[in-house]
């Protein structure tokens, strides 16, 4: 049996497409652009357990005398967890490799990076549930009901909840991830700055522009919970992510004339500072996302067109007669 009739993969190489699954995770995915990889080490099982040292604080007091105290300083131990177990595998029929192998491989790890996304995403969008309560704007029995006028203020106080938090110091810049209901919205907003009228100032990959000073992502994956969006904001500082793609491989079918090929990816997050997240909770009615946007410009459309009407010229005359 000739190498071609064993695989008609022959250009795949585990190692290789591996390590260029792993690159292409690592850019474009929304939340990837909000989360920090400082503890993430060698993943290679389920279960895995990635030890974070967070430095304990430290108190500045008033020298009175020439005797000094000492604090001692005890750091506070978090794991995390590499507890969540995707993977993909699909058969490729003989038949359809009729380009070049690389060309096909190519395609299929794509699709695979973007169905990573999806579950990824919604897996770090849900540590809205970390917040703290203080730093939530809107609440379970009354969410926030976002209109062109009202969206503005309401980003402000989510931007507030952070700063208040001491989340934000100088060179942290935050971030919001909204979806595209909401992005509705705030493109009528005039305070939005879009992306390219943030000047010289970095954005993050991915972003639309800026929103009372956080850069502004947009995720389909933010999708409605219960009539409600739980729209996410914080600092990089606030979760950590560890990620590997443990296994990639491709093997012969027994009982066909095609190739199995088969990926497992390893994650997990830990909030590790809380007060670097907030989070506004939306209503997500349909008629908010709908009508609100249109009515205001049906109004306008006829008193433009009457305006240039001679109705009030002829009162004009009348003046003198008087």
């Amino acid at each position: 049996m000739s190498e071609t009739a064993k695989s008609s993969y022959s250009a795949f190489i585990p190692q290789v497409w591996s390590k260029k699954l792993n690159q292409m995770l690592e850019k474009n995915c929304v939340m990837m652009q909000c989360v920090n990889k400082n503890w993430e080490g060698e993943i290679k099982n389920q279960g895995d357990t990635v030890k974070i040292i967070t430095p304990a604080a430290v108190t500045v007091s008033t020298l009175t005398s020439d005797n000094l105290s000492y604090s001692s300083l005890t750091p506070t131990s978090q794991d995390l967890v590499i507890d969540q177990k995707k993977f993909f595998a699909f058969k490729i029929d003989d038949a359809s490799a009729v380009q070049a192998n690389s060309d096909i491989m190519e395609a299929h790890l794509t699709n695979a990076k973007k169905a990573i996304e999806v579950v990824q995403d919604s897996y770090l969008l849900g540590l809205h549930t970390d917040v703290t309560e203080v730093n939530t704007v809107g609440s379970e029995t009354s969410p926030v009901t976002l209109d062109t006028k009202t969206i503005y203020s309401n980003f402000v106080k989510l931007a507030l909840a952070l700063k208040n938090s001491d989340a934000v110091y100088a060179g942290v810049r935050p971030w919001v991830v909204i979806n595209p209901d909401i992005e509705a919205y705030l493109l009528q907003s005039p305070e939005f700055i879009s992306a390219y009228k943030v000047a010289d100032e970095t954005l993050r990959e991915g972003a639309i522009g800026r929103i009372a000073g956080m850069d502004v992502l947009v995720s389909t994956n933010l999708t409605d919970v219960d009539g409600k969006y739980y729209v996410l904001a914080g600092t990089n500082d606030a979760i950590t992510f560890a990620s590997q793609l443990a296994k990639i491989e491709s093997l012969r079918d027994k009982d066909s004339f095609s190739d199995l090929v088969r990926g497992l990816y390893l994650y997990g997050a830990k909030t590790v500072q809380p007060k670097a997240l907030a989070k506004m909770i939306v209503s997500a009615s349909e008629e908010e996302v709908v009508t609100t946007p249109t009515t205001p410009t049906n109004p306008t459309t006829p008193t433009t067109s009457t305006e240039p009407t001679t109705t009030t010229e002829p009162t004009q005359p009348t003046e003198p007669t008087v």
